[in-house]
């Protein structure tokens, strides 16, 4: 059984030190920080025109520069998406038939499965509510207990996005409560 994502949704780092990372990005990108995670020492970020929760996640593990935790600092995982709730309760089924599932969350406005590749690489299947039902979860990254089963049946009426009046990517001043 093979599932297709649609597209890579947003990247996961570990970096070295935290508040030097969002620096970066903020100015240089600048993206805007959606929210933060003080006990996991993370925060994720979001583009300006992007239509996603988060473009990227940052993971601090602040570790001086020549130490032994250097090795850490880097790729921890790419999230594909996919358009609907049934493709990704697919793809957890593909993944458990690989022997390549590791997990699942719910993270508010996004829905994951999570697994790794032969050689350990690890990524995450996501599946992004419609933006007009992000509610509390505009600025917000829980790391909740999926039950992909209730959120099948909630969310399998979906339409797929290209048969939606509005596109899940669509990005407009009101949506972002600038």
């Amino acid at each position: 059984m093979a599932f297709s994502p649609v597209r890579l949704n947003h990247a996961v780092l570990f970096v070295a030190n935290l508040e030097r990372s969002i620096g970066f990005y903020t100015t240089t990108f600048g993206m805007h920080v959606v929210a933060r995670k003080p006990q996991a020492n993370a925060a994720f970020l979001r583009l300006p025109r992007s239509g996603n929760h988060h473009d990227l996640g940052l993971f601090g593990v602040n570790a001086p520069e020549g130490s032994s935790q250097r090795h850490k600092i880097g790729l921890y995982h790419l999230a594909w998406q996919v358009d609907t709730i049934d493709e990704l309760a697919d793809a957890r089924q593909a993944l458990i038939d690989a022997l390549a599932y590791t997990g699942e969350s719910s993270h508010g406005a996004t829905k994951s499965i999570y697994g790794a590749d032969p050689d350990g690489n690890q990524f995450e299947i996501m599946w992004m509510l419609p933006r007009p039902q992000w509610g509390e979860y505009e600025h917000a990254a829980p790391i909740d207990y999926l039950d992909l089963g209730a959120e099948t049946e909630r969310w399998s009426r979906c339409a797929r996005p290209d048969t939606l009046p509005w596109k899940p990517n669509d990005v407009t001043e009101s949506a972002l409560k600038l």
